[in-house]
């Protein structure tokens, strides 16, 4: 059966479709090659709604910071972002920053669900407000819910490759995105693989929402299924640093399906760097990762004859001179 990699970013401007396509795939196969294993044939495909929520894309020319099209998270090399060392006050700061997340998102809220819920959303998590309340225009011009207009722009997308094998890859909202499509929109289509990277499906306000949206009323401990949709592997990784990623054991919130997936939690160390600083929730560092490219490096060639990895590996051989 044909493969295909499937890339969800998230819900901030973005650049323009081909260059952050170029830049995935220029990050996917910066992995495979430290794992030993360059760049081989594959169909990936971007799915892009930036231009839905976005009048203009960031723009890799502009330099000045403080124009709304400064795009602060380009692709850059492992190892090319000079890392500057971190001052007592940011490292106060980021401290504060990350349990603060905590201490706002307790599960055992004894308040009104509802109300701290899109408090929360609105001041602490703006991809989450954009994507829960924000309206936009179709490819119709008719004006939506945003939630509606990206979930059936990837709904769409997931029917079109639905007789090829899928390995799903979202980043931090996305991940949302991607649980809500395979739950509401797509349950028939199988996903061969999801992984899910910086993602915040682990926290409190997100699992409402999701429990919220199926009819289902929250308890002590929140729980959720995992897609019965998903017929391998849940791999989700996250880094020790990543804010949106703070709690990121979803194996303990999201129960196994019926065929005994369920979330496999994977610490990794996001590398990106740039303008010497760290960027631990940067999608490029996550998808350079070793772990990220043994299971694409798995995905690809699971069932696949010898012979087509020799003419795939030759074929690369020729080009690369």
């Amino acid at each position: 059966m044909a493969k295909i990699i499937l890339g969800i970013h998230g819900l901030g401007n973005k650049p323009p479709k081909r260059l952050l396509t170029r830049w995935w795939r220029t990050a996917l196969e910066e992995g495979l090659s430290a794992i030993g294993h360059p760049r081989r044939l594959y169909q990936f495909r971007l799915v892009y709604w930036a231009n839905f929520l976005h009048p203009e894309p960031l723009d890799p020319e502009v330099q000045d910071k403080k124009n709304p099209l400064y795009n602060d998270n380009p692709y850059v090399p492992a190892g090319a972002g000079q890392e500057k060392k971190p001052t007592i006050r940011t490292r106060v700061l980021d401290y504060l920053e990350r349990h603060l997340y905590k201490i706002m998102l307790k599960e055992d809220m004894s308040i009104d669900y509802g109300a701290v819920t899109d408090l929360v959303i609105r001041r602490y998590f703006k991809d989450l407000d954009i994507y829960y309340a924000k309206r936009c225009r179709d490819k119709k011009n008719k004006l939506c819910q945003a939630r509606d207009v990206i979930r059936e722009d990837l709904a769409r997308v997931l029917r079109k490759y639905k007789k090829q094998d899928i390995l799903l890859i979202a980043h931090s909202m996305g991940s949302v995105i991607a649980y809500d499509v395979l739950t509401q929109s797509v349950p028939d289509i199988r996903i061969h693989t999801l992984v899910t990277m910086g993602s915040p499906l682990g926290l409190p306000v997100v699992m409402l929402k999701i429990l919220s949206e199926q009819h289902k009323k929250p308890q002590k401990h929140l729980i959720a299924q995992t897609p019965e949709n998903i017929v391998e592997t849940w791999y989700n990784f996250s880094d020790s640093l990543d804010k949106v990623a703070t709690d990121f054991n979803l194996s303990d919130d999201y129960k196994e399906n019926s065929r005994h997936v369920r979330a496999i939690d994977i610490r990794v160390h996001n590398d990106y760097i740039f303008d010497g600083k760290k960027n631990p929730h940067s999608v490029y560092g996550y998808l350079r990762t070793q772990e990220m490219a043994r299971v694409v490096y798995n995905f690809l060639h699971y069932r696949r004859p010898k012979p087509f990895i020799w003419v795939s590996d030759t074929l690369h051989r020729l080009f690369k001179r």
